[in-house]
C-alpha cells in the first residue's frame, strides 16, 4: 500500500489526499508536523532529500515527491484529467500557474498569519497584493464557467481549492470573489469537504 507523507494544515498535501481519496485509492497517511523540523531529520532526507511534504512512497519502494507530479501520477487515465489534448494541456496551465502565482502568495501568508501567527505589520505587503491578483484572475474565468477546464472535475480544480477554500485564513474575503466562493462550494462539494471553518 502506498504511504501519504503530508501535513493535515498544508493545502499540498490535503490535495494529494483528496485525489486519492476522489479515486478509492488506498493508502496509509503518515502525519509529518513540518513546523517542527520533521522533514529535516536524516529519515526523511532519505526519503525525499528536498526536505518536503508531500510524499509518496509506493509498495516497491520508489518514492514521488511535489504535489502536482503526484497528483497527476495518481490520475493517470481517470475523469480527473481531461481526455481532449487542449484540455489537458490548460489543465496543466493552472496547475503550473497554482504553484508559480497563487500558492507563493495564498499559502504564505496563511501559513504566517494563522498558523506562526505573524503580525500584519511584519508580512511582506506585496503578498496581500499577489494574493488579490490571484482570485481575481480566478475571478475572471469562473464567471464565464463553472469549473476551471471543461464541464467535469479536473486536477485544476483540485489543486487550486485547497488554499483558495481557506484564503480568508491569510486575510481574504472570498465575498469579494463570488464566482469563486461559488465554485469553491461546487468543489468541496464534489470532494464530499466540509466547508472550510
Amino acid at each position: 500500500m502506498m504511504k501519504i507523507h503530508g501535513s493535515s494544515q498544508s493545502g499540498n498535501c490535503l490535495k494529494v489526499r483528496w485525489t486519492a481519496e476522489r479515486l478509492g485509492l488506498p493508502f496509509e497517511w503518515i502525519e509529518v508536523d513540518s513546523f517542527s523540523g520533521a522533514t529535516r531529520t536524516p529519515e526523511f532526507l532519505a526519503l525525499n532529500p528536498a526536505g518536503q511534504v508531500p510524499l509518496v512512497v509506493f509498495s516497491d519502494g520508489r518514492t514521488l515527491a511535489q504535489s502536482n507530479a503526484i497528483m497527476v501520477h495518481l490520475a493517470e487515465g481517470s475523469p480527473l484529467i481531461p481526455t481532449d489534448r487542449f484540455d489537458r494541456a490548460k489543465m496543466l496551465e493552472w496547475l503550473f500557474w497554482e504553484q508559480y502565482s497563487h500558492e507563493p502568495a495564498i499559502a504564505v501568508r496563511i501559513a504566517r498569519l494563522f498558523y506562526l501567527k505573524t503580525p500584519e505589520a511584519d508580512l511582506d505587503p506585496a503578498l496581500l497584493t499577489k494574493g488579490k491578483a490571484a482570485l481575481t484572475r480566478m475571478q475572471a474565468q469562473l464567471s464565464h464557467t463553472p469549473l476551471l477546464v471543461g464541464s467535469e472535475l479536473s486536477l485544476a480544480d483540485v489543486a487550486l481549492v485547497a488554499y483558495t477554500r481557506v484564503a480568508h485564513r491569510g486575510g481574504h474575503n472570498l465575498s469579494d470573489y463570488p464566482a469563486v466562493k461559488t465554485w469553491v462550494s461546487r468543489v468541496e462539494g464534489s470532494l464530499g469537504l466540509a466547508p472550510s471553518d
